[in-house]
This record gives C-alpha cells, sequence and structure tokens, in this order.
C-alpha cells in the first residue's frame, strides 16, 4: 500500500515540533540568541518577518504557496548580524526534488543554513550525486544545504556532509 500525499503531511506534521526542538538544543550550545518556529502553515511571526530586509518582502508573494516546514535566524553575539535556517522534513526517503525544494526555500531566504531532514537513511544515489553533481548541496555566497537523518526524535542524527553548526 503507497501513503497518499495527505496521509505522508499527516506524518510530516507530527515531527514538526520534536525536530524543532532538536535543533533548539543543538542552536542553544552554538549561538547567543536564535529564534525557530513551526512555518509549514505558511505563518509567519512578526520576529521572523522583521528579520527579513524590507527590500526582500517581496518573498512572502512566493511562500503563500509553500514554505519551508521550519524558519528562523541565528545570532553568534549581540552585534553579528541575524543568519537564516529553513528546514524541511520528510517521512520518505530523500529524493532530488526534494533537494531543490530546499534550495528555493534557502535561496528566498538567503539562508546561511538549510537541512533537508528525513526519518528515512540518506540514499547512497543521492550522496554518490553529490560527488558529481559538486553543486547540488551548494548554495549561493559558500553556503551549503545539508541533508539529515533524524532517529529517535535526535537522539541519533546523521549528517551529510557534515554538521554545519
Amino acid at each position: 500500500m503507497v501513503d497518499s500525499p495527505k496521509m505522508n503531511h499527516e506524518k510530516e506534521s507530527s515531527y514538526y515540533e520534536p525536530v524543532k526542538d532538536w535543533l533548539d538544543k543543538i542552536l542553544k550550545e552554538k549561538y547567543a540568541s536564535f529564534h525557530l518556529e513551526v512555518t509549514a502553515n505558511r505563518q509567519f511571526s512578526n520576529v521572523l518577518q522583521a528579520q527579513i530586509d524590507s527590500n526582500r518582502d517581496l518573498i512572502f508573494a512566493f511562500l503563500k504557496e509553500a514554505a519551508p516546514d521550519i524558519t528562523g535566524f541565528v545570532k553568534k553575539d549581540s552585534a553579528s548580524l541575524r543568519e537564516f535556517v529553513v528546514a524541511e522534513i520528510k517521512t520518505t526517503p530523500i529524493k532530488l526534488d526534494d533537494i531543490y525544494q530546499v534550495r528555493k526555500y534557502a535561496e528566498l531566504f538567503d539562508a546561511r543554513y538549510a537541512l533537508l531532514i528525513s526519518t528515512c537513511e540518506i540514499p547512497e544515489k543521492i550522496t554518490r550525486l553529490t560527488r558529481v553533481v559538486y553543486s547540488l548541496l551548494s548554495l549561493p555566497a559558500y553556503k551549503q544545504l545539508t541533508l539529515v537523518r533524524f532517529e529517535a526524535n535526535g537522539s541519533r542524527s546523521t549528517w551529510f556532509p557534515d554538521c554545519p553548526f
């Protein structure tokens, strides 16, 4: 039996808060301040909207159609600029289209950190493809998309190529 897109979305949505909590713990150790929120419903808090440069407000017109599951920002210290984080969660094995979906969100937000998180093992064919198509996980301005396997509510995780934090 194949899961319908609706069933996959319902499975995915059950991971939004556990993944956000897991990322909160990681970011709390590395950054002076950070803010993450579940944005899969295409709703962005005032806190998050205030971080968008006024010349980039146009991105919200596109985010009405589709938005990252989790969006936020980090700051190394009070004087540093904020850097955006976008994360997409999948309960199916990562596909090429999933990578391009996260790339789209990363480029809209000019995100420093772009995560594609799956509850399934990272497919070997995807990791091999990244060795042939070097730019697959590359983002503008030397930023990188990271693939993550999320297991056991974050007690185990696999990062590819490496944890960006």
